[in-house]
């Protein structure tokens, strides 16, 4: 049985691919944090993904591969999650926004929900494993 098919996993499973993004752009900033002029990124939200707003809204094109140009208002990530420049608590004199107080906090957000999303799909296995085989 493939257990992506079924709303709540791959409800859980897409909560999972973009916390996974999410991390991967903080991780970005981070790195660049001392990169003049480098700006402050983060993934566009939750729900925007679920409703397909990246559309038309904002660039004019959907973008349908990672590799694709978007317009002036951000990029798309692999899993066509935009990423796009956020405001930051600070700015350095070379114009660098990256406040890396900021961006811990928001990591330790990040693996918070993705733990907490992993248990949620392991407790749902382990629901349907038990009514499937009544064993525990």
């Amino acid at each position: 049985m493939k257990l992506d098919g079924m709303s709540f996993f791959s409800l859980a499973s897409q909560r999972m691919r973009w916390l996974g993004t999410r991390q991967a752009v903080i991780t970005q900033n981070i790195a660049n944090a001392d990169t003049p002029g480098f700006k402050a990124k983060d993934v566009s939200g939750f729900d925007e993904m679920l409703g397909g707003a990246r559309s038309t809204a904002s660039s004019g094109l959907r973008t349908t591969d990672a590799r694709h140009m978007t317009g002036a208002g951000g990029t798309s990530a692999p899993n066509g999650i935009r990423v796009q420049e956020t405001e930051s608590w600070e700015q350095s004199l070379d114009g660098n926004t990256v406040a890396l107080e900021e961006q811990s906090i928001t990591a330790v957000e990040v693996s918070e929900s993705y733990r907490m999303a992993a248990a949620l799909y392991r407790k749902g296995h382990d629901l349907l494993t038990l009514a499937v085989t009544g064993v525990r």
